[in-house]
C-alpha cells in the first residue's frame, strides 16, 4: 500500500494534485472591465421568525464606467461582503447609458420616485458635481463632471438613487429629439449648455 493511501489521501498528493491535475492551474476568469464601484448605503435587516430572529444585511451599490455607463442595485446576504458582491453583480447587469454633452447633462430634468424628488440641471465647465451623497455617487460613477442637483422630499437614500437613475434614463440629446420628430437639429430650437471643446 502506498504512503498516500496509508495517510488516508486515496492517491491524492499533499500538494493538491489529483487525477485531474492541479485545481488552481491557469489564470482566473476575468469578470470584465474594471468599473467604479461605490457602496451608498448598508442596512441591517432583522427578520423575526417563530423560532427566533434572523440577521442579514442589505447593501445599495452603484457601479459606473465614468464614461456614461451607470447602474445601481441592492444586494442582500448574511454577511456584508456577500451583500456588496451581490449588489455589484446585479448593478453591472442593469447598467444604462447616459447621454453626456461635454461633462454635463444635456438638459434640466426633474423626476419623482415614490416620495423622493430629484432635480438635475446642466452646469458650466468647472462647476463640479454639486450634489448630496446618494446623488453624487451616481453622478460621479456615470462620469458627469459638472452638474447642479437638488433632492427634495424623502431622505431615503434608496429612493433617491432610483429617482436619479430614472432621471438619467429619461435624458435625451438634441440629435435624438430631432430624429424622433423627423426634423433637422437646427429646427429643434434647443442649444445645449455645454459642448465639446
Amino acid at each position: 500500500m502506498s504512503e498516500a493511501r496509508e495517510g488516508g489521501f486515496r492517491g491524492r498528493r499533499r500538494d493538491g494534485d489529483g487525477p485531474r491535475g492541479r485545481r488552481d492551474r491557469g489564470p482566473r476568469r476575468d469578470d470584465g472591465p474594471t468599473l467604479d464601484e461605490r457602496v451608498v448605503h448598508i442596512a441591517r435587516v432583522d427578520k423575526v421568525h417563530k423560532g427566533g430572529r434572523n440577521l442579514s444585511w442589505r447593501a445599495l451599490v452603484v457601479v459606473g464606467d465614468n464614461t456614461g455607463g451607470v447602474g445601481a442595485a441592492i444586494g442582500k446576504a448574511r454577511e456584508i461582503p456577500d451583500a456588496i458582491r451581490k449588489g455589484s453583480e446585479r448593478a453591472r447587469k442593469d447598467m444604462i447609458r447616459v447621454p453626456l454633452v461635454g461633462g454635463t447633462i444635456p438638459h434640466p430634468i426633474q423626476v419623482r420616485y415614490q416620495t423622493a424628488n430629484v432635480i438635475l440641471k446642466p452646469a458650466a465647465p468647472g462647476t463640479g458635481v454639486i450634489a448630496g451623497g446618494a446623488v453624487r455617487a451616481v453622478m460621479e460613477a456615470a462620469g458627469v463632471r459638472d452638474v447642479l442637483t437638488k433632492s427634495l422630499g424623502s431622505s431615503n437614500q434608496v429612493n433617491i438613487v432610483w429617482a436619479t437613475i430614472e432621471a438619467l434614463r429619461d435624458l435625451r440629446t438634441v440629435e435624438r429629439v430631432a430624429q424622433q420628430r423627423g426634423l433637422e437639429v437646427q429646427q429643434v430650437g434647443f442649444v445645449p449648455r455645454q459642448t465639446e471643446g
